[in-house]
């Protein structure tokens, strides 16, 4: 018999209810979907019904308040999850929370610290660290295969017009547009690849839509070892002509994944692997370069989030998710840093 942490969800519409319960939560196989709770009385009570009449609530400290739960997904906009999460840690219930973290670093820093005073696990909703192919390009980095690493490009880019109402497009809400909300995801894989970021330079614009948060964001990134960075993440651009790229680039040649920066747990990569070079200016044609397709089979990036913080609680006190609310904070600290290049003109140093 298979044992299963006892889930709640908070935020019971949007991406809780289009990707996290359906792909996450429900094929599991070490959690169980109990509850749900949404301000929207007639949304939670028909997400309720979706997943096999469960109990269903309107507010937060009702759901927490149930003994049977072990675990919350907050899937709420950014300004209440400093709230809900100190509120469900203070219930001693695990928390897996929506990005980005919070508003401000200090929140980030309190929910850190109510749930190691409270001794529940917090990690944070970044599923892309979860992608075969992205697990695959850090395993061929910490084996050598690329050499001396050199640049790194992360893209994530998606349409998304004025919608009245949209928390994302509303500043106090969300704290920011396709920065905070996609290129974090960006920044958290490079990251996780070549190391912690020391400085960073950023431009942000709006050039096609009417909001009053960005539309287009490019990002330079130095990491420690000198290598640099590239984020771009766009709510201008359709979904059907960005290709949503990872590419990794080093002294030995190249990954360059296309489709597995997104909340697809899909895509293709191929790698460009040369040992030996002809020398300065040699002439090298592109089909004399090793060219090797990588093709893995994928397991659903939102499942495998799950089944990881899950395991955690289960494994007991020591074990901890691949993805930390210190990791959180720090993704927070760099995409801060970048609106503050942004809107200063300078680089940032990043401590």
């Amino acid at each position: 018999m298979t044992v299963s942490v006892k889930w709640g969800v908070i935020g019971a519409g949007g991406i809780a209810d289009r990707r996290t319960i359906p792909e996450g939560i429900m094929p599991a196989e070490n959690a169980e979907l109990v509850a749900v709770m949404d301000v929207d009385e007639g949304r939670v009570k028909q997400v309720a019904q979706k997943y096999g009449d469960l109990r269903y609530y309107t507010r937060e400290e009702n759901l927490l308040g149930d003994k049977e739960i072990e675990a919350v997904y907050i899937a709420t906009p950014t300004y209440l999850h400093h709230r809900q999460a100190l509120m469900a840690a203070k219930a001693r219930k695990h928390i897996l929370c929506e990005k980005p973290m919070a508003m401000t670093l200090k929140e980030a820093e309190e929910m850190i610290t109510v749930c190691q005073d409270n001794k529940v696990r917090l990690s944070l909703g970044y599923m892309m660290r979860y992608h075969s192919y992205n697990r695959k390009i850090k395993e061929m980095i910490a084996e050598g295969r690329l050499g001396t690493l050199v640049m790194g490009r992360a893209q994530l880019t998606c349409w998304y017009p004025p919608i009245e109402g949209a928390w994302r497009q509303n500043p106090p809400l969300g704290g920011g547009g396709s920065l905070v909300d996609m290129g974090s995801h960006c920044i958290d894989l490079l990251e996780w690849l070549m190391g912690p970021v020391t400085e960073i330079s950023c431009f942000t614009s709006r050039l096609v839509h009417s909001y009053p948060v960005e539309d287009t964001a490019t990002v330079l990134l130095r990491f420690g070892s000198g290598i640099q960075g590239l984020v771009d993440s766009h709510f201008n651009i359709p979904d059907a002509s960005s290709e949503n790229r990872l590419e990794i680039y080093g002294s030995k040649g190249s990954i360059l994944a296309q489709g597995t920066i997104g909340q697809s747990s899909t895509g293709k990569m191929i790698a460009r692997i040369e040992e030996e070079h002809k020398g300065y200016q040699a002439e090298q044609k592109r089909e004399e370069v090793k060219e090797e397709a990588i093709v893995l089979e994928t397991k659903n990036i939102y499942q495998a989030e799950i089944e990881n913080f899950s395991g955690c609680i289960l494994q007991g006190k020591d074990a901890q998710p691949s993805f930390t609310g210190e990791d959180g904070l720090r993704n927070l600290k760099i995409v801060l840093a970048a609106y503050e290049s942004a809107k200063t003109g300078r680089a940032v140093a990043i401590r």
